[in-house]
């Protein structure tokens, strides 16, 4: 009778751990509300325009350009060797809604479902070029802000090879 009670009792113990270690890992998930993807079309006489397209999970903003600071402001950081381009103005946003956010306790610009953002680039030769750097930003709901997060891009153009795999899709 004794070395059922004991085995009962290892199988309750066993039983509570698992349902403890279960919950830990549900409680867990890493949140990425926003998808990135970027595109880049030739439009003629070596200039390019490329495109940085955020997806929003529902519930979820992105934050605007422009804003008063950063973060939450999404930035777009160009490296590299950059006298083999030129940027054509700054970087442009599709349509941001302008509301009060309670997470900054002000009138903030920022997207919901869907951002595009675009810059028109100059290439200054014919010879392989890489476009690169990166964005940084930073996304909230209702009640709460994940940490500013920094995504890398790559663009090549005229032959050149990407070092990272980035999502490209030429138009």
């Amino acid at each position: 009778m004794k070395s059922i009670k004991a085995h009962s009792g290892m199988r309750v113990f066993f039983t509570l751990i698992f349902a403890v270690l279960l919950n830990a890992m549900a409680w867990s998930q890493v949140l990425e509300p926003v998808k990135w993807s970027f595109s880049s079309e030739n439009t003629g006489d070596n200039e390019v325009v490329i495109t940085f397209k955020a997806s929003i999970e529902n519930h979820w903003h992105l934050y605007s350009q422009d804003i008063p600071m950063a973060p939450p402001a999404t930035t777009f950081f160009f490296e590299g060797d950059t006298s083999l381009y030129e940027l054509l103005g700054g970087v442009t946003e599709s349509e941001a809604v302008e509301e009060f956010d309670p997470n900054f306790d002000m009138v903030l610009k920022y997207f919901a479902d869907e951002a595009v953002f675009t810059q028109k680039i100059k290439l200054l030769t014919d010879e392989p070029v890489t476009v690169k750097g990166f964005l940084n930003y930073m996304c909230c709901d209702d009640t709460r802000c994940l940490p500013p997060e920094d995504v890398e891009f790559e663009f090549p153009f005229n032959g050149a090879v990407t070092e990272t795999a980035t999502e490209i899709v030429d138009d």
